[in-house]
């Protein structure tokens, strides 16, 4: 049996009569795969070797990055622009963020979720920032320091922003 109609025959199954852009997440994941397959043996290449390990400092640093990266990509308003080929504004989320629903099929779909979704990009830029930390740790820290920098500004302004309504309400 081919591998096109394991896979067709899978998909259906797994389904349950919804229409499901399984071929979209797999054309996805490859090219995450693709990806990191093609960082490695470029850092194999180089002589690029990750490090022994990675400070508690640098995984809270990255880990607040791909928290901002990932709601800047998917959810912030004036990056919008960049999910409209895949989603359909659906209205206001607060604080410079809209919600968008995914739209077409197939790989379109796929590229839809990965896009408005923080969750999923989320593993993505984390794994750009990881690789960064890598490649060439001295501008991806300068780059996550911004995105950690903003990400607290954020939580501040949101912050001030409870205080107020807090003391109104009294």
């Amino acid at each position: 049996m081919l591998f096109t109609e394991v896979f067709e025959r899978v998909r259906a199954e797994y389904s349950n009569g919804e229409d499901r852009p399984l071929k979209g997440y797999l054309t996805t994941l490859s090219s995450y795969a693709a990806l990191v397959a093609t960082a490695t043996a470029i850092g194999r290449r180089a002589g690029v070797r990750p490090p022994e390990r990675v400070s508690l400092g640098d995984t809270a640093l990255l880990a607040v990055a791909t928290h901002k990266g990932s709601r800047l990509l998917t959810k912030a308003s004036v990056t919008s622009v960049l999910r409209a080929p895949f989603a359909r504004y659906e209205e206001p989320a607060g604080a410079a963020e809209v919600n968008e629903s995914v739209r077409g099929d197939g790989v379109r779909h796929a590229a839809g979720e990965l896009v408005t979704c923080p969750f999923c990009s989320g593993v993505w830029i984390a794994s750009a920032l990881t690789a960064g930390l890598v490649f060439a740790p001295r501008a991806t820290r300068l780059v996550a320091t911004v995105l950690s920098v903003v990400a607290v500004s954020d939580w501040l302004h949101l912050g001030d922003q409870a205080l107020k309504r807090a003391a109104e309400g009294e």
